[in-house]
């Protein structure tokens, strides 16, 4: 067995900032269309755009694991950081659909990035994962504990759609991204962060089957129990509130209002969701940072998704503030003010 480094001390410096100095993602081939859904289900086109904002969405191939998504966004982040494999310290990958219960999904990332000095691990708060990996990093390098954080949200939500279940199979599509997580000087970095959760709603959004209480067997196989149930009224519902609430949180403790912040990255999951928590918030769509449409809901990979594509493309500089916030199953919500 490979022997880790020496863990580093946890020291008594004053708290160090904390920056996001790269992003990557990546998306399988393969693109599934509202035209193609009508063919599987009772559906149609404009239903889901109307309803939804989706028009298509990704789904992996048979033999891709999140695994290898999420490896292949990692290297994209990697890349634009020129960190190598040897430099990263901790790897945290946010996923509910992982390889297999263990090891984590983190663990085979690790392999085939052969970064042989990380601790690794998963993070399950559905599409809520991503922004918990980010504190979580926070956390370890502003303490000073760790240096490098690479974090990864990587979902493969086809595997787990009930493609009979026309409420849902529309929603959902595969995908990754990352993010490298560093100290960086004098920038602010991630400003402040806010999380909750609410297990009282646990069921109006979850997979009941497959874990220790509804292990699937030969008797209960054909009841579909591994796959995602949703109370679909009742989540847009909770997701308004809870997205709008932990935005507010996150503004106010950064000391900022909602006109200082030059773009808004929502969890990809539905447009009027989105709509809503704008109306709320008093700003323009134009705010707004939204490839809904192209990848549907990927759950904890949505979010990452969206920043690695709205970093690329210029949608902020360097100074700027921008706003995560996000909702999943849980329930769970997130939000980060993060000055770029």
């Amino acid at each position: 067995m490979r022997r880790s480094p020496p863990q580093p001390r946890r020291s008594d410096k004053s708290r160090r900032t904390v920056s996001i100095v790269a992003t990557g993602s990546y998306v399988p081939e393969r693109i599934l269309t509202n035209r193609e859904l009508e063919q599987i289900v009772d559906t149609t086109d404009e239903w889901i755009r109307t309803r939804t904002g989706i028009r298509e969405r990704r789904i992996a191939a048979p033999d891709e694991a999140t695994s290898d998504m999420a490896t292949k966004a990692a290297l994209a982040a990697m890349k634009q950081a020129a960190v190598k494999a040897e430099e990263i310290d901790l790897i945290i990958v946010a996923t509910v659909t992982p390889d297999m219960f263990f090891p984590a999904t983190a663990c085979w990332v690790q392999k085939k990035l052969g970064a042989v000095g990380a601790a690794c691990f998963d993070v399950s708060a559905a599409c809520s994962g991503y922004l918990y990996a980010m504190e979580i990093a926070q956390q370890f390098i502003s303490t000073h504990v760790y240096n490098v954080v690479l974090i990864i949200g990587a979902d493969k939500l086809s595997s787990i759609v009930n493609w009979s279940d026309r409420n849902t199979c529309v929603l959902f599509g595969d995908g990754a991204g990352a993010a490298i997580l560093r100290n960086r000087g004098a920038s602010h970095g991630v400003v402040a962060t806010h999380m909750g959760s609410d297990g009282e709603f646990a069921e109006i959004l979850f997979m009941p089957g497959g874990g220790s209480r509804y292990p699937i067997t030969s008797e209960n196989i054909g009841q579909q129990l591994n796959t995602i149930k949703m109370q679909g009224k009742e989540t847009y519902k909770q997701a308004v509130t809870a997205m709008s609430d932990a935005a507010d949180r996150a503004l106010e403790a950064a000391g900022l209002r909602y006109d200082d912040i030059a773009c808004v990255i929502p969890h990809q999951a539905n447009m009027r969701i989105i709509e809503a928590i704008a109306h709320r918030m008093n700003l323009p769509m134009e705010k707004f940072y939204v490839n809904l449409e192209k990848y549907g809901n990927t759950s904890a990979a949505a979010v990452a998704i969206a920043l690695d594509e709205a970093h690329r493309s210029g949608r902020f500089k360097i100074g700027d503030y921008i706003l995560l916030v996000v909702f999943g199953g849980g329930l769970t919500w997130a939000s980060s003010v993060i000055q770029w």
